[in-house]
């Protein structure tokens, strides 16, 4: 081989490296304005399918919601329906059977857990009202008793007056000296000729 051969191969190399180097150099800003448009044509076509998708899914929704509602509703109903009984029955069964038994049980607990009334001393015991009624009694019947005997007394009294004044009419003109020394109504002794 010659070496004319030899630089021809050689230079034949660097002519196709020098080829693939521009062309390179020429489709890598291609390749990425392609990609840039790529994408933006993705983006655009995402947009695109949105904006067609939207009203077909609100309309799918609108007509689901107006299929199922009324469905629903009348599930709804039916479940009340169904459940009323059910609960009233349960709740009378509870307020016959399970009621009474917790009443009691309460009213137990609240009797065994209540503190026993203090007793009372001092000025409260005596302001008591079974102290104040037996006070009250032995007041009314001492007034009763004090009553009693001053009308006897008053009594006695105007009967020895009445006595006095009878005995001295009779005795008036016998006795002139012994009635000026007589007692009066009100047992003073008055002396003659004062």
């Amino acid at each position: 081989m010659s070496l004319n051969t030899t630089n021809d191969a050689a230079s034949g190399s660097a002519a196709i490296a020098a080829r693939a180097k521009d062309a390179a150099a020429q489709f890598i800003p291609a390749g990425k304005r392609a990609g840039t448009t790529t994408v933006q044509g993705v983006r655009q076509g995402v947009q695109d399918a949105r904006d067609w998708a939207q009203p077909r899914f609100e309309d799918a929704v609108h007509g689901a919601r107006g299929w199922a509602q009324p469905r629903f509703e009348d599930a709804v109903l039916g479940a009340r329906q169904w459940a009323t009984p059910r609960l009233e029955g349960a709740a009378d069964a509870v307020t016959t059977t399970v009621a009474p038994a917790v009443s009691s049980a309460l009213r137990s607990t609240a009797d065994r857990v209540r503190p026993p009334e203090p007793k009372k001393t001092g000025l409260r015991g005596l302001l008591d009202w079974r102290w104040l009624l037996v006070a009250g009694a032995v007041a009314a019947a001492a007034g009763a008793g004090a009553a009693l005997a001053m009308r006897r007394r008053y009594a006695r009294a105007t009967e020895e007056a009445k006595n006095a004044t009878e005995s001295s009419e009779d005795e008036q003109g016998s006795q002139a000296g012994d009635a000026a020394r007589g007692s009066e109504v009100n047992g003073r002794v008055t002396a003659p000729g004062l």
